[in-house]
């Protein structure tokens, strides 16, 4: 593995800053104290055009190379999830009900880690945009606002890169794809109203209950009789709310779900059968019920050109046995799918090695790969814009 010599050699630093980060969790945009640590960190590197304050809590950083050039922005997401940590480990969360469980920490180490190597060698021509993001693990996404406050046309980002930390993945292990990489997310909500009353006289009510037994019973035909079982498509309902007592008939229910799409027409399907399932259960059931979908990150697809480069870098760092290029496409989202939709670039995994899934309670990312993250991104940057190009 040919993690660089400078890199490796402050690689107890960024054990310090990242489980420093760890200890101190932030949701949503409201990484305040998260984002004056990166600012702090890179003032001390040297840096001195920082912007703040971008998608409320953001921050864009630029590191001037040798000599004019083009743009090069690497992106590291900023806050935590709302779960209550269970590591045990010294450094766990100090903040009750919030943990950074998704490995946000490390991503901004790693792209901490890459600024002060860039900066002390400024080994390349052009610049580089550091770009920190808050609340990508909430819509409507950090990403998507920094996009439309302007910062790719503001910086002059003509590429952009990011790494996502993959746990039971071999440590040190790259995967990516051309083309679609994760899946846009949509939400629905279903409120339905009957008529209440007592349990005992049912034939006096419009159960609202048994409506939405229906509905869920229906939405799930929409992938096993609506779509192409070869394609994928993930509509999963999540939550079911009504009732208060086992002899009262309620008067309204509540259905919330999640739908995972990667072509724009099967998610036009989706909405589409959404719509008259829920009307025609409706009406079968003689309740009231109103849809809401909010569509939410589109699917994230890395340019063909650019990840083919983000892998032959990826295996100068972690040797080429140790990069995956085929990886299969996941159904989960991100928001940097709106970095990718407005400026070319590639999203990559970076395995850490055996242990608790993303999002659950016991995760830590592993400080060993925190190095390896670094050097891919500072590596990156000296290839694409070489100071002999």
């Amino acid at each position: 593995m040919a993690i660089i010599n400078r890199i490796a050699g402050f690689a107890d630093d960024m054990t310090a800053w990242r489980r420093h980060l760890h200890q101190r969790p932030e949701l949503g945009f409201d990484c305040h104290e998260t984002a004056a640590f990166v600012v702090e960190r890179l003032r001390e590197f040297g840096i001195t055009q920082i912007e703040t304050g971008i998608a409320k809590t953001g921050v864009v950083a630029v590191i001037e190379g040798q000599g004019p050039g083009p743009t090069i922005g690497l992106r590291a997401d900023m806050d935590a999830l709302p779960i209550h940590e269970t590591t045990g480990v010294p450094h766990a969360s100090q903040t009750p009900g919030a943990m950074h469980a998704c490995g946000h920490d490390g991503h901004t180490t790693m792209l901490l880690g890459a600024a002060r190597y860039l900066t002390e060698t400024r080994n390349f021509k052009g610049r580089v945009a550091l770009i920190f993001q808050p609340s990508e693990e909430a819509g409507p996404g950090g990403g998507r606002i920094m996009v439309e406050e302007g910062i790719m046309e503001r910086f002059g980002i003509e590429q952009v890169y990011a790494l996502h930390t993959m746990p039971g993945d071999a440590e040190g292990l790259f995967s990516t794809t051309p083309g679609p990489i994760m899946a846009a997310v949509d939400t629905f909500h279903i409120d339905i109203t009957g008529q209440g009353g007592h349990g005992a006289f049912p034939h006096h009510t419009r159960d609202p209950v048994v409506a939405a037994a229906g509905m869920v019973q229906a939405i799930q035909t929409i992938v096993s009789r609506n779509h192409h079982a070869l394609q994928d498509l993930v509509v999963s309902v999540t939550q079911i709310h009504t009732g208060s007592a086992e002899n009262i008939v309620p008067e309204t229910a509540y259905v919330n779900g999640t739908i995972r799409t990667f072509a724009p027409e099967v998610q036009q399907m989706v909405h589409t059968r959404l719509e008259e399932i829920i009307a025609g259960q409706a009406a079968a059931y003689g309740v009231e019920a109103a849809l809401r979908i909010e569509t939410g990150y589109p699917a994230t697809v890395n340019h063909a050109d650019q990840t083919g480069f983000a892998a032959e870098v990826a295996g100068e760092v972690s040797g080429a046995d140790m990069v995956q290029t085929d990886r299969q496409r996941e159904m989960g989202a991100e928001d940097f799918a709106f970095m990718l939709n407005a400026r070319p670039g590639a999203y990559l995994f970076l395995g850490q090695g055996e242990g608790p899934s993303l999002h659950h309670p016991g995760f830590d990312f592993n400080d060993a790969v925190a190095p390896v993250g670094a050097s891919f991104f500072a590596r990156l940057v000296e290839r694409a814009q070489p100071l002999n190009g």
